[in-house]
């Protein structure tokens, strides 16, 4: 799977992550590192892969190697009638020397498509409430969901309509999140 950002001059590929490979790893960590200034988001990839709860990691590449990280994982939301599985987007990192070049959305739309042909309903995410909505996110579709974040920055989309239809509980992250 590949494209070409319209912001961006260079062909970048977007694909599946080889978590085999102990140098693409490194360039994963090497990318959340330098876009957050830190390594929490970075061991929370690790964390996420050691757990089995990476449900897809894909990267974004150019010739010079990868520049861009996206990871989904298993998440669920505790209701009264049972366990309702859904999807955490967290996290995303993209080098700052590629930033605001479009290489963070190509990674979210390509990961929001693979997931919604595996069937996948229900994503969710933590951040900036005027970035996530292009995509389909809403605090509104959330408003039901109890969590520890911010309404504002807490939103919700359905891969399959109607989705969230009478959903009401509590998101559970996984183990690795610390929540």
């Amino acid at each position: 799977m590949s494209s070409k950002s319209s912001s961006a001059d260079a062909f970048v590929r977007i694909r599946v992550e080889n978590t085999a490979s102990i140098d693409e790893r490194a360039a994963i960590r090497t990318a959340h590192e330098a876009a957050f200034g830190g390594s929490d988001e970075a061991d929370l990839v690790d964390r996420l892969r050691g757990d089995d709860h990476a449900l897809l990691s894909l990267v974004a590449e150019l010739e010079s190697g990868i520049i861009g990280h996206i990871m989904f994982s298993r998440m669920w939301i505790n209701t009264s009638s049972g366990i309702v599985p859904a999807v955490a987007l967290a996290p995303v990192a993209v080098l700052p020397a590629h930033q605001r070049k479009g290489i963070g959305t190509l990674l979210i739309r390509h990961g929001l498509e693979l997931l919604q042909g595996q069937g996948e309903s229900i994503i969710i995410v933590v951040g900036h409430p005027e970035y996530y909505p292009r995509f389909g996110f809403s605090a509104d579709r959330a408003k039901a969901l109890e969590s520890p974040f911010p309404r504002e920055a807490f939103m919700a989309m359905e891969l399959q309509r109607s989705a969230l239809d009478g959903i009401q509980g509590t998101v559970v992250y996984p183990p690795a999140f610390g929540i």
